[in-house]
């Protein structure tokens, strides 16, 4: 007598190969993914999310190439200025911290705590 064997994921009976483990594409897709959020992010996951969180944040505010944003607007937002990529330095000493092609730089004006926001440009290269 032939043993039956079951789905991994939605438990249906399955037809076909013996090594078949899903008895279809989106049953192989929801096992992995419901798999994979099962398990505690790693610190790698944790950290990369977080750099695009705020690489789309600093995207979102900085339409124009140039912008200035509150900074507990960003912060509400999820923004983690902690979390950069690289760094660049002008001439005036001023340090923007960057997420990829997005920087920022910490200001106080009229006693508020700001962002000016910039886009990475050519002559930053050097």
């Amino acid at each position: 007598m032939k043993e039956e064997k079951h789905c991994l994921y939605c438990n249906d009976v399955m037809v076909g190969r013996k090594d078949k483990l899903f008895c279809n594409p989106n049953c192989k897709s929801a096992h992995h993914y419901t798999k994979s959020h099962e398990k505690e992010a790693s610190l790698y996951n944790q950290i990369d999310n977080q750099l695009k969180l705020n690489r789309r944040l600093l995207k979102l505010f900085n339409k124009a190439g140039k912008a200035t944003v509150r900074k507990d607007e960003l912060l509400s937002e999820g923004f983690n200025p902690k979390f950069f990529t690289h760094y660049w330095k002008n001439k005036k000493g001023d340090v923007y911290l960057f997420c990829y092609e997005f920087g920022f730089l910490e200001r106080k004006e009229n006693g508020k705590t700001k962002f000016v926001l910039v886009h990475w440009q050519a002559y930053m290269e050097g």
